[in-house]
């Protein structure tokens, strides 16, 4: 079986989705699970757009060293020499070329010619395969392309110095045999195209992201692009984790591999989740809640006698946990780590103990904690370790006759305890402007949603939110079994991450 090369653009593509901003740590942090997870090529960042790219992919080429480290790059000679500074210190580094070709991108967005768009993709090649031996070049909007012009450019590219090219459906236009007649027409009409991996990038505007990848796959190429839980620009990217079992489930039909550790798509997939702020849905593909829940008496009828009736994939294959285990009150640390474990978390020590200090304080308020209940506490105390400030105590009068009071106390810089109260319109308001005049940062609340992590009256609530400062949007998230305690972690988590991307900047 041929492999395929699996080119994960999360930090790169999925973070340009509206509000999914990520600070350097958690940049870091995924990265090192897409290593973990055994993804080829990591494309780290676009460093031209700004200070904060650029030191986040600089931090990820110095520590993540299996994959390759990529660096997206305008076809401009400045931005390849700067990009390049940005990965330099990569084992692996690849920089990453993108030009429009279609005639619509260069008629109203570029204003320049086919020959001046040429040009420009020779010459920044030329000028990046100076710095490296491993370049891409994606001909941005292929799939509306003439598709002579698009041989014309690939082979020129190649000529050039160009290692892989990228076919890029970047609106999400084609449709999966169209896209895929244009990939066997790069390999009929490209005299060189053996000397160069071909790539796809799809995006899901029409939902078939996933689906034109795959058919891209089935005529011969061999490097896939996409982010985990196929986040991305408008509605996202071909979502890897589909596509990874796709090609795993049904080798018989694709006869591919690649060199994916599957048994960590679940964690990764939780973890992009939780930093980014984008929930999974439960009916999604492979890493949904739903994925591998049965309703029907006939689908359970069938699970039970054998589970291939009706799942086709062993959920163990994704890593989701899958165990009888019953943790409570009586539980210990031994069970309590089994279970991490389990869950695919291998917390240091003093992670540990934090985590197993809200573990048994969260059994006190429930009969039994559910894999779910452990994994918000997890990524509860995660938010902590990076903390300006604490929530430390928080007290609230509301009801339909009183007036909604907050008293809030948190701890500052330098362990400084600051205490207010404030009036608002309802309880969440008023802890909002307590906090706020604590810390004093303007900002502008633009989205509020609360969530049951599992079923029933003592049931955990997830609180997500995203303010905006200055123009840039900032996610927070809070758990709790008291809704208004979740509120107010979720928002002192998000100012956290604000002031953290403030003094990174300077």
């Amino acid at each position: 079986m041929e492999k395929v090369i699996i080119f994960d653009t999360t930090l790169r593509d999925g973070e340009q989705a509206a509000g999914g901003s990520l600070n350097l740590q958690e940049k870091l942090d995924i990265a090192r699970q897409l290593e973990r997870l055994g993804i080829d090529v990591i494309e780290a960042g676009f460093p031209v757009t700004s200070p904060g790219d650029f030191e986040a992919v600089s931090l990820i080429a110095r520590e993540v060293r299996t994959p390759v480290i990529c660096v997206l790059t305008h076809a401009n000679l400045d931005a390849v020499d700067q990009s390049w500074e940005a990965v330099k210190e990569a084992a692996h580094p690849c920089i990453h070329i993108v030009l429009s070709s279609s005639d619509i991108h260069l008629f109203y967005q570029l204003r320049k010619s086919r020959e001046e768009i040429l040009e420009m993709s020779c010459n920044t090649v030329a000028r990046a395969r100076k710095y490296c031996d491993n370049v891409e070049f994606s001909a941005m909007d292929a799939s509306r392309t003439d598709p002579e012009y698009i041989y014309q450019i690939l082979e020129a590219v190649i000529e050039a110095g160009a290692t892989t090219v990228n076919i890029p459906d970047t609106v999400g236009y084609a449709m999966p045999d169209e896209f895929g007649k244009l990939i066997e027409g790069v390999f009929k009409n490209v005299p060189n195209i053996d000397r160069a991996v071909v790539s796809v990038h799809c995006h899901n505007d029409l939902g078939l992201a996933v689906a034109n990848s795959l058919e891209a796959l089935k005529r011969g190429a061999r490097q896939v692009e996409g982010t985990i839980n196929g986040i991305g620009e408008r509605a996202g990217n071909a979502s890897l984790e589909e596509i990874v079992m796709a090609i795993k489930t049904r080798q018989d039909f694709y006869d591919l591999t690649t060199d994916i550790d599957t048994t960590q798509i679940y964690k990764t997939s939780r973890l992009v989740s939780e930093l980014t702020g984008f929930p999974v849905q439960p009916n999604k593909a492979v890493v949904g809640s739903n994925a591998f829940r049965h309703a029907s008496g006939l689908h359970q009828d069938g699970v039970i006698k054998m589970p291939l009736t009706f799942e086709i994939m062993d959920p163990k294959s994704v890593g989701m946990p899958a165990s009888s285990l019953v943790l409570g009150k009586t539980s210990g640390r031994h069970g309590f780590r089994e279970r991490l474990a389990e869950l695919g978390y291998a917390l240091p020590d003093e992670d540990f103990n934090r985590a197993f200090s809200a573990f048994k304080e969260l059994a006190d308020k429930k009969r039994e904690v559910t894999d779910k209940d452990i994994e918000s506490v997890v990524a509860q105390e995660q938010r902590t370790i990076f903390e300006t400030y604490h929530l430390d105590r928080l007290q609230v009068t509301c009801g339909d006759r009183g007036i909604p009071t907050a008293a809030v106390r948190l701890i500052g810089p330098d362990e400084q305890a600051l205490e207010d109260a404030a009036l608002g319109t309802g309880p969440v308001d008023a802890v909002y402007k307590a906090i706020n005049r604590l810390v004093g940062v303007p900002n502008e609340l633009t989205e509020f949603s609360v969530k049951s992590v599992t079923e029933g009256i003592d049931a955990i609530g997830e609180v997500l939110i995203r303010i905006e400062s200055e123009g840039i949007t900032y996610t927070g998230r809070g758990a709790d079994t008291d809704i208004i305690v979740a509120s107010a972690k979720a928002y002192i988590n998000a100012l956290n991450r604000l002031l953290a991307a403030r003094k990174a900047s300077g």
